[in-house]
């Protein structure tokens, strides 16, 4: 991992910020996602019926993995200062996501952008600016897995 120590602690305050609402924050990112690029919803065969932003705000479904998805990215933050920790929780997500899942490896990057538009609209450029080397270093290590798993 390319990260010094102070943009490790610079990037886990700006995550902290967002993390404190992981479930509001995470369904917000999610409701985005599928409302701007309504692709990535037929990878959610339980989401597929849900059409409006509001209604999709207010399953449990969606509020559910919103909280997962942010729940992987905090695993992934508290081990950015150590790599071998840090790859033992992305290795078997993204495998998890290329085999199983079959999910396309484009929408972790979407999922990322959101969450940095997110973080400037609340907190301001520098909390995006402190985070975006950490997005940066889970999609390459995903995209390095799917590769690597034959995509």
């Amino acid at each position: 991992m390319s990260l010094s120590e102070a943009e490790v602690q610079s990037a886990r305050g700006a995550w902290e910020k967002i993390y404190v609402d992981a479930e509001d924050n995470g369904t917000t990112v999610l409701v985005r996602m599928f409302t701007e690029h309504p692709d990535t919803k037929s990878y959610f065969t339980h989401f597929k019926g849900m059409d409006s932003a509001e209604e999709m705000k207010q399953s449990e479904q969606v509020r559910g993995h919103g909280k997962k998805v942010f729940s992987a990215i905090n695993d992934m933050v508290q081990h950015l200062d150590n790599p071998e920790a840090f790859l033992g929780i992305v290795t078997p997500l993204g495998k998890k996501h290329a085999t199983q899942l079959k999910i396309d490896p484009k929408n972790f990057r979407i999922i990322c952008d959101i969450i940095l538009q997110l973080m400037e609209e609340k907190f301001g450029g520098d909390c995006k600016a402190s985070f975006e080397n950490v997005t940066n270093e889970i999609c390459t290590h995903l995209n390095n897995i799917y590769k690597e798993e034959g995509w």
